[in-house]
């Protein structure tokens, strides 16, 4: 395998690849951790990118917990082949920013020689580091991002299903639209509404998957007979929302859904209380999967809802330690003194992957080996069973995606300004328990 120059990939991105994924500039100088050396067999070092500043740090916020963990765990080195390896973490910082995130993915394939990408949350994460993946005909893996905007995000032609082609270096494990508006519009047929739906859909690769009329929301909240009021996108980070409360509050919307930044939900949520917009459902991604941001909103983030991908009631446990779902949580409480967050799970998962994968592969330096090891997963993991099978997937995407299981919840005001996020649904998992019922908002 060569490696490419940024001349040569930069033809390839403008015929072939994702939008505005690669731009020139400083690669961020990379952070290796390092597992202690067993003997002196050479290192397998694994990449990790994910946004551990910027609007999307929430995402990033247990990576140093995680990432210390799996190296204490593994500090006996990893056995492929008959040999023994010591390990390496090199991470780096996307900076939530998608034209960051591929210079140090090229940074880490190129200067860093890995064997193996992991990469983790949302599509502007994901996608740069693994269209450069797949240019580099290097192994990666990636999680926490819808797979609908991962891999049709990817595609030469996005907006046409006829042309989507498969990947060969690149697999992804996540849930999809499919499953969030199927959880989202279960949690509101608990409560009686006009179903009239206003939608917060930014100009981003989730918000224009999620606001998409032939993929996304719209299309199935027409055949469950809601209403779907979207006043267009609008620009992450915004700081007025006048003209989409003004929209809601015309046609009577009675539910508010999106996927919306943390910062920007904030900034809707108490604009819509100014203003006298009260809807009785406030379903939203992104920004309500993290307490902190809830907890910004003081009692105003009581009964919000979201998709909940991963919490301590998952009946699931780690390949890797042996843990619990609830055992891996409440480590995390402990030692941060911070609570629990979603992306624990499949942050721990990624690295359970990495391990399973490159156990099994032929050969540690052969990226053909390890792409196939990849492909052949079949693995309980601590967010649920993986394998690369195309189960619950059309046809084009099969190769590519593992889908894990989805649930919904709601957030509760507990004990001073503290909120706990209660399981309100469960039908398209039903595998994971429920604790509650849907309640209104106020």
């Amino acid at each position: 395998m060569r490696h490419r120059d940024h001349r040569d990939f930069n033809h390839l991105d403008r015929r072939a690849l994702m939008k505005g994924a690669i731009a020139s500039g400083a690669a961020l100088a990379a952070t290796p951790i390092f597992a202690p050396a067993v003997h002196a067999a050479k290192t397998l070092k694994l990449g990790y990118v994910s946004p551990q500043t910027g609007p999307l740090a929430a995402f990033a916020e247990a990576d140093n917990f995680v990432i210390a963990n799996f190296l204490a765990t593994v500090k006996g080195g990893l056995k492929i082949g008959g040999s023994t390896y010591p390990v390496e973490v090199v991470v780096k910082d996307s900076q939530s920013n998608p034209n960051r995130a591929a210079d140090v993915a090229r940074e880490l394939i190129v200067g860093n020689k890995i064997d193996l990408m992991l990469v983790a949350s949302t599509p502007e994460t994901t996608n740069p580091v693994a269209t450069m993946c797949e240019v580099e005909e290097m192994p990666c893996i990636s999680t926490v991002a819808p797979w609908q905007p991962y891999f049709i995000g990817r595609q030469q032609n996005p907006g046409d299903p006829g042309s989507w082609k498969p990947f060969n270096s690149t697999f992804h494990f996540f849930w999809g639209l499919e499953d969030v508006i199927a959880v989202f519009t279960n949690m509101w047929g608990q409560l009686a509404t006009n179903k009239s739906v206003g939608g917060l859909f930014p100009n981003d690769g989730d918000g224009n998957a999620w606001g998409d009329k032939q993929v996304g929301f719209p299309p199935v909240l027409d055949k469950q007979g809601y209403k779907l009021t979207d006043p267009g996108r609008y620009q992450n980070l915004s700081d007025d929302f006048t003209a989409q409360i003004t929209a809601f509050k015309r046609t009577n919307c009675e539910i508010v859904t999106g996927v919306v930044l943390p910062p920007d939900f904030t900034t809707f949520w108490n604009q819509a209380s100014q203003q006298g917009f009260k809807p009785k459902i406030a379903s939203v991604g992104k920004a309500l999967l993290f307490p902190v941001a809830v907890e910004a909103l003081g009692k105003n983030g009581n009964n919000l809802s979201s998709e909940v991908w991963w919490s301590p009631s998952h009946p699931f446990k780690s390949s890797l330690t042996g843990q619990s779902a609830r055992e891996i949580a409440s480590a995390y409480e402990q030692a941060t003194k911070k609570q629990w967050t979603q992306p624990i799970g499949f942050v721990h998962a990624l690295f359970e992957l990495a391990v399973d994968v490159l156990g099994r592969s032929a050969e540690k330096s052969d990226p053909k080996a390890v792409v196939a090891a990849i492909a052949a997963t079949k693995l309980d993991t601590v967010v649920g069973h993986v394998a690369w099978d195309g189960k619950a997937l059309p046809p084009f995407a099969q190769k590519n995606i593992a889908k894990t299981p989805l649930v919904g919840g709601q957030w509760r005001l507990r004990e001073g300004a503290k909120y706990d996020i209660v399981i309100t649904d469960n039908k398209t998992a039903p595998q994971i328990p429920v604790g509650g019922k849907m309640e209104p908002i106020g």
